[in-house]
């Protein structure tokens, strides 16, 4: 099974879809963290921009802090948890670019000014 028809159901990701007609980039991460998080987010900055050729998408991350402790799986979600840095199941996560955003976030979690990302070079 190629990478592209690998199934992501029971791996870990972070809130994120597609825009709604007429959405900003900013809206539409709000509405995807309530729909799969049940969360009340606040955005604080744009954290990456990542071409995923392949599948002819181009993804904007958004660090981002919780507005409440409140969140729960959604109807679109298994289960949504919170991890310690050093808890994150890194073989389980869905996409590559979720691992880019949470590399990327760690190098900026301090920082409140940063020019945003894009795709790590090739390994």
């Amino acid at each position: 099974m190629s990478p592209r028809h690998r199934t992501t159901k029971g791996l870990w990701t972070l809130p994120a879809g597609f825009l709604e007609d007429h959405e900003s980039p900013a809206d539409g991460a709000r509405r995807e963290a309530r729909e799969e998080a049940c969360a009340e987010i606040e955005l604080e900055a744009l954290l990456a921009v990542y071409t995923v050729a392949h599948i002819s998408q181009v993804q904007l991350m958004f660090r981002a802090r919780l507005a409440s402790p409140d969140f729960a799986a959604g109807p679109e979600s298994l289960d949504v948890r919170l991890f310690a840095w050093d808890e994150i199941p890194w073989d389980e996560l869905a996409f590559p670019s979720v691992k880019w955003a949470l590399r990327h976030y760690r190098e900026t979690r301090h920082l409140s000014i940063f020019a945003p990302f894009s795709n790590p070079p090739p390994r």
